[in-house]
């Protein structure tokens, strides 16, 4: 039997959970449970209040001035002695424990103690941290409040200075406050299913914080959680109302400024009748009354903080939702019945756990039956059952009231839920408390479609798409698709893509759905910590004010959005969304930040409900809402989303662009990481499609790369590929195929080059047949055709340069050692001529712009070539040079800026070079080799320069001719390097005929530090050795050892993407080619006059070769479309397939099966149970009729005469 204390606390503790919560009529969204590591550890940076010092000095004067305590001021000697045999007063505090005035004479001597004259409140002095000591580091909250405290000062330390989340449930659990044995499977569902249900809702539980009864239950179902989930999971808020009077060790936290953290022992053996806190809770609320020792203080304050957290509203995503309650009972005495019956009468629904034992248990058992066999006998005999220690106390009014009680909770069925193990479908307890709720909010006052709807968004709140599946999307009720748009919304701004993808199976049409005014009110809620919304902030600061006649708009429009999108994807891209013309009115027209989803009011439903003249849909509704997906890094959701894309591998190759360039500007480490991931499974997501295309039709498939997609900014697959820098797309079979077929022109791939180098040489062979053409009237027609297809091949074109560039360098290095005279001659003519054509080249390619991407641009791009680059220095160092060697005075000079200038043309050959297979990725690995070296030159320099100075220095005294100090500093340590010893370093070599005294000669360096008298050095050879012996072991051994590690470091680690890196840089040149004139230099200045006339004179505008980019009509590419979508399902059906037929897949499908099969057998084992134990009570009670029986038919039979009272056996026990 419960003490009598505790036994009072269970039954006032449990009065306080019957609150009446508004009527949920908002829809408010949890915050997402699956967001990526960085954007959680955000939020939970932003909310930390107790992460610095300054934080905590703001709370330590916050909390005094808002939060009291509450102190006995008239010490009222009482009848009762303490536990320790001590005089206490009336409020069971000791006169020590006492105020100094407390104890003094008062006005009120002589009267009796009073609570509310005698007890006064002043700032508490206990509140903070907590730290449970020998459990270890987690650390908690604590206050101790007064009573009288109002609820909204409470709830707001909880959100603002807790840094709590508001929660879109509140469970409150009440039972039995002594410790009591539960079935261990029912204990563990119990465990399990209440926090799920609090960590997958985003729930708050309340408890009474004590380590006793149902708190130590709850307690440790949080411990268990806590103990086997991941650090990304969440935290289950577990917060515990306690009076502070009966609290076990209060004294150790008392800090009057705040403990940080306060050390709390839990002391169970020496509690006595106090009690302690849980160690499991994570926040505990301490009511002060000014007593000690007596429970139940904390009842009215908690019924008023939870009927006031029951009355906010959680808004998120333009809808809100009025926080739910529902109530848990375990076990429980004449005080839960109590909490139970004010619960139902308040409009709370109510889940009793049947087997938990006492009223939980005989309120499961009537809980089915009708109000009329619920009688007085049918409950005495259940009491007399659940309560046999007791029983025999309970008078015939107790029961009677009792009664009456368990009839009203039972006669409002949809309030009470019985969980059930093993019973009625039921297996786990979350799934039980979101039943309730629902079940009561058909109760409230929403009838019809607003009923369902109601259900579906506390379903959206609580991010339970399994509830949803089983309990809303039912043939009870069809829904329309327009009726799933506001919710649709909520799911999409709160990052639930099971609810996203529940509701496209439920008929959600994307192009129906994504309309100009929602997809601007998506971009207006985007997530704070992505990076995509401070580079949009950027934009909207950098905006002029409107004026003040203006008509009002949202801050946040789309031609904002397109350019920070255009940023992201490219120059080369146009804007995704149109800039609004000046006078247009703005698209949006409801003032959106004020948007709610509110049954009975203005709500997000109106975007969807208006006139078709004023729904402005958007061209592309499924690129929308992937881009608005991607930026905000959200993996699941855009995987839902591109799976409904048309252009799938545009959108895929566009998506890692975006990716790729949103990491370049992030900072936090872990979501760099994922934003490259998933830029890297794009790509192979764009190339697994592509394969696919490929092997259907390889020229549909070439369609696709070269076709120019409208939705993504008039671009296309290979130049978002390219830009994205997506090697390994470049590099696939399908492409590369494509850029040989680009750059082998007209002509067949499978021609020799040895055949096309004879054809131009003597291209009078192209009658013979020798060059093979893929067109059949260029092999079968005319010779004229056929040279002209033949000479604007790539490869011819590229082959002609190689041979016209090789002459002119032979030509130049003719003139340099051979011919170079005071008046040119004509070959050097020549080279001017040859090189003049060189520099209109590089003119058209500068202003070449078919695209019309401006000047600009086109001078960016250009100088973003690194050969362009080379080319540039190279004609103008010859300009230089010409210029020089036309001043007769300056002709050396400039045959040396020209010797030097050939050195630079000589480099150009390497990128001439990278076209070759064998030739080209070893270029590539020169090119990564050079960094090497230029990190290597740093280090290199500091020891070079330090032994060059200090052996200088040592040798040499006061040498002032610059060349030579150069010499002695610089060039003599760097040949030391390759073993050839300085002179006179150890004075072996030492003579004075090699060098200058007093450093006149120009011819001899100055000579070291000597003795005039004896001819011999005078400096410290032994050092100079010491250094020289350091120098090379520093330099030789370690600095070149070092070079040649990281030479084989970059060598081995470019060796492995050398042929993707090759085949990627392989499409500038072909690009390059494609596009040149096909005369080589200084025939190609003929080319440069004919586009002079056409572009210039004939005002002819430049035209892209359509084999890199073409636009195609609307039939055929609709059909293109159609064969890619097709496709595309059939690789997301493939990939389904692979994923199943993993070893690690197969392996989990076998646990789930093995736990399936072995749920099945426990719950066949509890049936049986079930039903042995109903038929043995059966049976027991068929015994005690027959019993009963044979007792009346022998009083009977002794009452007529027969028989005596002698024998008369005696009934059984």
């Amino acid at each position: 039997m419960e003490p009598p204390t505790l036994r009072k606390a269970g039954s006032k503790q449990e009065e306080a959970f019957g609150v009446q919560p508004r009527r949920v009529a908002d829809l408010g969204t949890v915050p997402s449970l699956r967001r990526s590591n960085s954007s959680l550890r955000k939020v939970r940076r932003s909310q930390n209040l107790f992460g610095n010092s300054e934080k905590q000095e703001s709370l330590s004067s916050w909390i005094p001035e808002n939060i009291k305590k509450k102190e006995c001021m008239y010490f009222v000697e009482s009848s009762k002695l303490s536990d320790a045999g001590k005089v206490v007063c009336e409020c069971g505090y000791t006169r020590q424990q006492h105020l100094e005035e407390a104890t003094r004479p008062h006005t009120w001597q002589g009267k009796d103690w009073d609570p509310k004259k005698h007890v006064q409140e002043m700032p508490t002095d206990a509140f903070g941290d907590i730290v449970f000591t020998g459990l270890g580091q987690k650390v908690g909250k604590y206050v101790r409040l007064s009573q009288d405290t109002p609820p909204s000062v409470i709830y707001h330390l909880m959100t603002q200075y807790w840094g709590l989340d508001v929660p879109n449930l509140l469970i409150s659990v009440t039972g039995g406050a002594k410790d009591f044995n539960m079935k261990p499977r029912l204990k563990s569902v119990f465990r399990r299913g209440l926090v799920k249900v609090a960590q997958t809702t985003g729930a708050w539980i309340i408890t009474g914080g004590s380590h006793t009864g149902v708190m130590k239950q709850v307690g440790e179902a949080v411990r268990d959680f806590t103990l086997s989930s991941s650090h990304n999971e969440g935290e289950v808020v577990t917060v515990g109302v306690a009076t502070w009077g009966t609290v076990h060790n209060r004294e150790d936290l008392i800090h009057p400024s705040g403990g940080f953290p306060a050390e709390y022992v839990m002391d169970e053996e020496g509690q006595g009748h106090l009690t302690c806190l849980d160690s499991n809770h994570s926040h505990f609320i301490l009511v002060d009354d000014g007593t000690h020792g007596r429970y139940g203080v904390e009842i009215p304050l908690r019924t008023r903080l939870e009927k006031f957290i029951s009355e906010q509203t959680k808004e998120r995503g333009g809808v809100a939702i009025k926080i739910p309650i529902v109530c848990v009972v375990l076990e429980g005495g004449p005080g839960t019945l109590h909490t139970i019956y004010n619960a139902i009468t308040n409009g709370t629904p109510c889940v009793v756990v049947e087997g938990s034992g006492r009223v939980a248990d005989v309120i499961a058992q009537v809980a089915g039956l009708p109000i009329s066999e619920v009688t007085i006998s049918r409950i005495q005999q259940k009491l007399s059952v659940f309560f046999q220690e007791v029983f025999e106390t309970l008078t015939e009014s107790r029961i009677a009231e009792w009664t009456k009680k368990i009839q009203d909770i039972v006669r409002r069925r949809q309030l009470l839920t019985i969980f059930r193990e093993g019973k009625d479908g039921q297996q786990d307890v979350d799934v039980a408390i979101l039943q309730a709720l629902l079940k009561a909010s058909r109760s409230h006052d929403h009838f019809g479609h607003e009923n369902w709807d109601h259900q579906l968004k506390l379903a959206v709140a609580w991010n339970r798409v399994d509830i949803a599946r089983s309990e809303i999307f039912t043939d009870e009720r069809q829904w329309k698709p327009s009726e799933l748009h506001p919710v649709m919304t909520a799911a999409l701004i709160s990052n639930k893509p099971e609810f996203v993808k529940l509701f496209l199976e439920n008929g959600v049409r994307l192009k129906e759905f994504v309309t100009w005014d929602t997809l601007l009110y998506l971009y207006q809620n985007l997530d704070p910590s992505c990076l995509f919304h401070s580079k949009l902030q950027k934009v909207l600061a950098e905006e002029p004010e409107r004026p003040v006649c203006a008509p009002p708009a949202p801050r946040v429009q789309m031609h904002h959005v397109a350019q920070v999108l255009r940023e992201l994807l490219g120059d080369f891209t146009q804007p995704l969304y149109p800039r609004p013309r000046t006078g247009d009115r703005p698209r949006l027209l409801l003032p959106v930040p004020n948007i709610k989803l509110n049954v009975q009011g203005v709500s997000l439903r109106s975007l969807y409900k208006r006139s078709p003249g004023h729904v402005a849909f958007t061209v592309d509704p499924v690129r929308d809402l992937l881009i608005w997906a991607i930026i905000q890094n959200r993996r699941e959701l855009a995987e839902i989303i591109w799976a409904q894309s048309q252009d799938c591998i545009a959108a895929a190759l566009a998506c890692s662009k975006i990716l790729k360039e949103l990491s370049k500007e992030e900072e936090d480490t872990d979501s760099l990481e994922e934003m490259l991931a998933l830029a890297d499974e794009y790509e192979h997501r764009a190339i697994g499609v592509f394969t696919e295309c490929h092997r259907k039709d390889e020229d549909r498939a070439q369609k696709l790369l070269t076709r120019v997609s409208e939705a993504w900014g008039k671009t296309t697959c290979l130049q978002l590929a390219l830009e994205a820098k997506d090697m390994k797309f470049v590099s696939h079979g399908g492409v590369q195929a494509f850029l040989t077929k680009v750059w082998w022109g007209q002509l067949c791939v499978d021609n020799g080059l040895w055949r096309v180098i004879v054809c131009m040489l003597a291209f009078p062979l192209l009658y013979t047949g020798l060059i093979s053409f893929r067109e059949r009237r260029l092999q079968a027609g005319p010779g004229l055709p056929r040279v002209r297809a033949f000479f604007n091949a790539p490869v011819v074109i590229f082959h002609l340069n190689i041979l016209s560039y090789f002459a002119f360098l032979c030509l130049f290095a003719y003139v340099l050692m051979v011919d170079f005279q005071p008046t040119p001659s004509c070959c050097e003519y020549l080279i001017y001529f040859w090189l003049f054509s060189l520099v209109c080249e590089e003119l058209r390619q500068l202003f070449y712009d078919p695209d019309e991407f401006g000047l600009m641009k086109m001078a960016l791009l250009y100088f973003s070539d690194f050969w362009n680059k080379l080319d540039i220095g190279a004609i103008l160092l010859f300009i230089a040079g010409l210029t020089c060697r036309l001043i007769p005075a300056l002709l050396y000079p400039g045959r040396i800026i020209l010797s030097l200038d050939f050195i630079m043309f000589c480099l150009r050959l390497m990128h001439i070079f990278t076209i070759s297979k064998t030739l080209g990725p070893k270029i590539i690995i020169v090119k990564r080799m050079m960094k090497d070296v230029f990190f290597f030159l740093f280090l290199l320099a500091v020891w070079v320069v330090s032994f060059g100075v200090a052996k200088q220095a040592i040798l040499i005294h006061n040498e002032s001719r610059v060349d030579w100090i150069f010499r002695g500093v610089v060039y003599q340590s760097y040949l030391t390097i390759f073993g050839q010893m300085p002179a006179y370093i150890d004075g072996v070599n030492f003579s004075l005929d090699q060098c200058s005294p007093n450093g006149t000669d120009p011819y001899k360096p100055k000579c070291p530090e000597s003795d005039a008298v004896r001819h011999e050095p005078a400096f410290p050879e032994w050092l100079t050795v010491i250094l020289l012996c350091l120098y090379l072991l520093f330099t030789n051994i370690l600095l070149l050892n070092l070079l040649i590690a990281m030479f084989n470091y970059t060598f081995q680690q470019v060796q492995e993407h050398t042929d993707q890196i090759w085949k990627f840089q392989r499409h500038d040149l072909i690009e390059e080619y494609q596009g040149r004139p096909p005369a080589p230099p200084p025939f190609i200045l003929l080319s440069h006059l004919h586009l002079f006339i056409k572009r210039v004179v004939l005002k002819i505008p430049a035209r892209r070769r359509k084999q890199l980019k073409s636009k195609l009509e609307k039939n055929e590419e609709a059909a293109l479309l159609s064969w890619e979508i097709y496709l595309k399902e059939s690789y997301l059906q493939n990939q389904q397939y692979q994923q199943k037929q993993r070893p690690e897949q197969k392996i989990q499908d076998i646990g789930n099966k093995v736990s399936t099969m072995v749920d099945l057998l426990e719950m066949e084992s509890l049936k049986r149970s079930g039903s042995t134990e109903q038929r043995l009570a059966s049976l027991e009670e068929q015994v005690a009729q027959t019993s009963r029986a044979l007792q009346w038919v022998m009083k009977a039979l002794r009452d007529g005469g027969f028989g005596s009272e002698e024998g008369i056996p005696a009934p059984g026990p």
